[in-house]
């Protein structure tokens, strides 16, 4: 397996993150393709959902996210309705495929975004560089290698892989210039390599110069004694690329110019960049380098703007930002507790937007700032650490030290941390509760936010986290309910008291369900015979004491009667 990983640049492997992830859905072994397709294949999401989980991830770009979400699950849904109408010919009718441009300047989220909605959606999703493929017949990677891929990362499930995605990166650098040849018959030749790809083509899976395809037939050969040919059919796949376009503002400002000549229409000198992208038609793309038939198979377009210092500063604030969650997973690696004050982040913004790359310059920032400590910190006695601006600017002052912070620091701001999360969960409310599947109460939102802060995960995973416990300690009335117990049911504060004894003093389950049946089952029954009532409903104040509780139901039952 090394020679082969080594050689054929880890193709082969004994399961992907998507495969797992499938596995654990159908509650199948890992590395084994599920078998129904009815299941594997559903697809309910609507747009606006979609655009709501992307809200929780991605800053700005709200035009880009609208149009992806809406296209894909138009896309998604269109192939489910089609599967549940029997596939005929009529499925075909008015059917244009909607593969997406992507344009957008590096380090705006282009592959970022694909990579959210691609495991939002649950298809199987396959990353390439349009620089590394070549015109069938050259030198390098043929563009067809990319369907073998998904099919791979589907688990060999051709069915599946035939409703995924595939993104192709860098799709500028293909684009022919008019003043060159040579390099430039490479160019066309992948982008026309492409157009079958991208409408609809059958390809071969096992061909004779892909030597991991092949092996792939030898071992099938060898476990069926039979040789089979394999084809995919890429019908159904949706095709996203992206690219930079240098200049091709420049392009579209000369075409606009021309647009309204004789019009008496001022063409404005003060348009940004970003706002001349959005213009962006056919032709000038076709003017750019790009055939006329592969710009046509790109009916769906979106831009994505370049980010500021400002936004720089809102992607770190985003609580379920990667690079401030992988710093503090770096220095738990150590078991050391990190956290940020909001100077802080703005000081790594500043240095980031500094390098002019956009998101990318944010990790090489933080690593400059935080470097210094993560080399010492693991050296000293130090478990809990916070970095402020001053902290940042001055690190051989702090580092010096060896020693602890005073705590208090470190507490206002994992305060102020709390603060902030539980507002923005509040204020991402409805997006959260349409993105998790649940209604949040007010304590149960502030549950999650301690739960997020006390742990290094996301937003969502907190929610989630939530969500599963509340339903486990819901399940306490279901549990204890019988013939002798009368039917309780746990009021909302008590049952987000349960969840912070379960998750925060780490009560297991059963040992919470027993205490609650030892402090109220005689009670209840006794109180149920007394005033004949079948339901109880136990709240915090009850929980705390229980045998108050009981005997002020059963003070009231004796008044009563």
């Amino acid at each position: 397996m090394n020679h082969l990983e080594k050689n054929f640049e880890n193709q082969f492997r004994l399961i992907s993150e998507f495969e797992r992830q499938q596995s654990i859905i159908q509650g199948k072994k890992e590395g084994i393709a599920v078998s129904d397709e009815t299941e594997r294949l559903k697809f309910d999401i609507i747009p606006e959902e979609l655009i709501a989980y992307l809200d929780q991830f991605v800053v700005r770009q709200e035009k880009a996210k609208k149009v992806l979400a809406t296209k894909i699950c138009t896309h998604f849904n269109r192939l489910e309705r089609e599967k549940q109408a029997g596939n005929n010919n009529e499925s075909d009718i008015g059917r244009i495929k909607n593969n997406i441009l992507l344009i957008g300047s590096t380090g705006v989220g282009k592959t970022y975004i694909i990579k959210l909605i691609a495991n939002k959606i649950g298809v199987p999703f396959v990353k390439g560089d349009a620089t590394k493929f070549s015109e069938t017949g050259y030198v390098g990677g043929d563009v067809e290698d990319l369907v073998r891929d998904l099919v791979r990362e589907a688990n060999n499930d051709i069915k599946l892989a035939e409703h995924g995605i595939i993104y192709i990166d860098e799709i500028d650098k293909i684009a022919s210039s008019k003043n060159f040849s040579g390099a430039d018959i490479s160019r066309t030749g992948v982008q026309r390599a492409l157009l079958k790809p991208m409408e609809e083509t059958q390809i071969e899976l096992n061909p004779p110069h892909d030597p991991v395809s092949m092996m792939e037939a030898l071992a099938e050969f060898q476990k069926t004694g039979k040789r089979e040919k394999k084809t995919i059919n890429t019908k159904n796949i949706l095709f996203i690329v992206s690219g930079a376009f240098n200049k091709i503002e420049d392009i579209i400002s000369k075409r606009m110019r021309k647009d309204v000549i004789g019009f008496n229409v001022p063409v404005s000198s003060n348009s940004s960049s970003s706002q001349i992208l959005h213009e962006v038609q056919t032709q000038d793309l076709i003017n750019f380098g790009f055939e006329s038939e592969f710009a046509g198979r790109l009916p769906v377009r979106a831009v994505l703007d370049s980010l500021d210092e400002n936004d720089l500063f809102e992607i770190l604030k985003n609580p379920n930002n990667p690079t401030v969650l992988g710093k503090k997973t770096d220095f738990m690696a150590y078991g050391i507790k990190v956290n940020f004050s909001s100077d802080a982040l703005k000081l790594i913004a500043k240095n980031a937007a500094l390098e002019n790359t956009g998101a990318r310059g944010l990790v090489n920032s933080i690593e400059n700032a935080l470097l210094p400590f993560e080399t010492r910190l693991p050296s000293t006695k130090i478990k809990k650490f916070s970095f402020t601006e001053d902290v940042i600017k001055n690190p051989k002052k702090y580092l010096n030290e060896r020693k602890e912070q005073a705590s208090d620091l470190y507490d206002a701001i994992f305060n102020e941390e709390i603060k902030k999360i539980t507002k923005y969960i509040k204020e991402n409310k409805k997006n959260l509760e349409i993105w998790s599947g649940f209604a949040f109460s007010e304590s149960m939102m502030e549950t999650a936010a301690l739960h997020y802060c006390r742990n290094i995960e996301t937003i969502y995973k907190a929610l989630i986290t939530i969500k599963k416990a509340y339903y486990q300690i819901k399940s306490i009335e279901d549990e204890i309910f019988s013939d002798k117990i009368p039917e309780v049911e746990l009021s909302e504060d008590a049952a987000d008291f349960l969840i912070k004894e379960y998750l925060f003093n780490y009560q297991n389950y059963i040992d919470i369900k027993k205490s609650f049946i030892e402090n109220f089952s005689m009670g209840l029954m006794l109180a149920s015979k007394k005033t004949d009532k079948k339901k109880f409903i136990v709240t915090k104040k009850g929980l705390i004491d229980p045998d108050s509780y009981i005997a002020k139901i059963l003070k009231q039952a004796d008044q009563l009667y």
